[in-house]
């Protein structure tokens, strides 16, 4: 079956949402219903993986981690058999950012799910914990600090209601902790001290910044924080929040049971409780170098995240759209070309989408997007700015891309001139090329219709294609009236020829 692009939305407004989050400690789904804007959970699934447990000397996925990811997957796959593949999101964080063979497991892991897997950028990981936080807690309390302690990354956000202001992921985690300071389950004060430093270490990045920015409330998430709660809760050591106090008699409590297997924790489950102790720790060094005085809990995390995201689609509320828009401001992009070009581009689709099979609405997006982006490499120089707007859609932080979505937009906006860039072409995942191939077509096509940058209207033009086979026609005349357009196509016409395209020009 070919799997489709999860931004192809569903247009029911009373639709069933899926999402997948494969943690670097544990994987969870859960499916709710959308409904008038609203979003009610049906079903909550959550086991521990511990795929970041799983990275061997060489940041490669074992097979045996591999193994117990995809055993987890097989059991959500059912979940979700009878759901719309558009109505499915699958995301993974830290550990599949890590991994060098992350690409093995998601090939396997699409066979399994029937949709793509999405590995997401940590920033872009802590925007969506942010909103699954905030529509959870839905109150209006002003600045907020968020923090989410996963298996190999911890995400750190200030925001206010929905809006995260500052985002970042910082590389440490429970599972990546347990593995560095207690992997013989000896839990000694060295242990959590040397813990601790490690994050202090991490969070002197953020620090200075977080702390100017302020905030009036703090808020955990996700399971880290959520077993400190419950610990803290179950010894007595605090009544509702996590306190200073009750976090350091935490602490010290830990290290009087001296090992892992010594703890028995009510509501805690033993394998949460094996990386707890570096769980606490991080979480303490959080509490000390942003000057936390007490933190609540938050059920809503990364899945309730995604599922907001995915229902803020269907509403043509797609931050993907503020991205792009925020991205031609901040490079002083010539709008009103970029959208001669985008609009361009689009009536080419609109021609040969039945033809090309590019009838599915995340193509159409996508080249709207890289119309409008493509000349934001001028900014750093006009000499190869193709490659230079490439990079840096690829390399940046884009609020609601995935890494694949970088990938691509970067592909189609490397190859809207000059030579087409086969070595790029070739690093695009097999399903994409040719569909992505045919995009960057037509926007090549585009580009050259409005070389000249003028005001005045195209005149209406008819693209007819036939596999590889282009044909270009313009009003009887108009060409010998625009010789550089003509000069410009014939010269597009040879680049072609060199991927085996036929370009017909009349």
């Amino acid at each position: 079956m070919h799997a489709q692009d999860p931004s192809q939305a569903p247009t029911s407004d009373t639709s069933l949402l899926a999402a997948i989050d494969l943690g670097s400690n544990s994987f969870h789904i859960m499916v709710s219903q959308l409904f008038a804007g609203e979003l009610k959970p049906l079903d909550v699934l959550s086991e521990k993986v511990q795929l970041a447990a799983g990275l061997d000397a060489d940041d490669c996925l074992t097979e045996e981690a591999m193994s117990r990811g995809l055993e987890c997957l097989s059991r959500f796959a059912q979940r979700i058999s009878e759901l719309p593949r558009q109505s499915i999101r699958v995301v993974g964080t830290n550990a599949l950012r890590q991994a060098r063979n992350s690409a093995e497991f998601i090939e396997r892991a699409q066979a399994l799910l029937g949709t793509p897997v999405e590995v997401i950028a940590g920033r872009e990981e802590a925007r969506l914990i942010y909103l699954g936080v905030a529509h959870t807690l839905a109150d209006d309390t002003g600045r907020r600090l968020v923090i989410d302690i996963g298996g190999g990354s911890t995400e750190c956000i200030i925001g206010e209601r929905f809006e995260p202001k500052v985002c970042e992921s910082l590389h440490m985690g429970c599972v990546s902790y347990t593995d560095q300071f207690f992997a013989d389950g000896r839990i000694t004060a060295e242990a959590i001290q040397a813990a601790r430093t490690a994050a202090l270490r991490e969070l002197l990045s953020i620090r200075r910044n977080y702390r100017r920015l302020g905030w009036n409330s703090s808020v955990g998430a996700s399971g880290t924080v959520k077993a400190a709660r419950q610990a803290c809760l179950s010894l007595g050591f605090s009544s509702e929040q996590i306190t200073r106090e009750a976090l350091n008699r935490l602490c010290q409590y830990l290290i009087e049971q001296g090992d892992v297997d010594s703890l028995s924790i009510d509501g805690i489950k033993p394998e949460r409780q094996a990386v707890l102790p570096a769980g606490v720790a991080i979480l303490s060094a959080i509490f000390e170098s942003l000057n936390v005085e007490q933190m609540s809990f938050s059920e809503g995390a990364l899945r309730e995240g995604v599922l907001y995201d995915m229902a803020g689609r269907l509403r043509h509320e797609d931050v993907r759209e503020r991205t792009i828009s925020a991205l031609t401001r901040r490079y002083h992009v010539d709008r009103k070309q970029a959208t001669r070009v985008e609009a361009t581009a689009l009536i080419a689709l609109a021609q040969v989408k039945d033809s090309w099979q590019l009838e599915a609405s995340n193509y159409h997006e996508m080249l709207s997007w890289a119309a409008r982006s493509h000349e934001i490499g001028l900014a750093v120089a006009h000499s190869q700015f193709h490659k230079h707007s490439a990079y840096l859609l690829q390399h940046s932080d884009l609020p609601g891309f995935t890494h694949l979505e970088q990938q691509l937009l970067a592909f189609l906006v490397r190859g809207h001139r000059r030579k087409f860039p086969k070595e790029e072409y070739r690093q695009l995942p097999e399903k994409q090329r040719q569909p992505y191939r045919y995009l960057c077509l037509l926007l090549r096509l585009s580009v050259i219709m409005h070389r000249s940058r003028s005001k005045a209207r195209l005149p209406a033009f008819t693209l007819k294609v036939d596999g590889q086979k282009l044909e270009l026609s313009f009003p009887n005349g108009w060409l010998n009236h625009h010789p550089l357009t003509r000069a410009d196509l014939e010269q597009e016409a040879t680049y072609l020829r060199s991927i085996d395209f036929k370009l017909k020009i009349s």
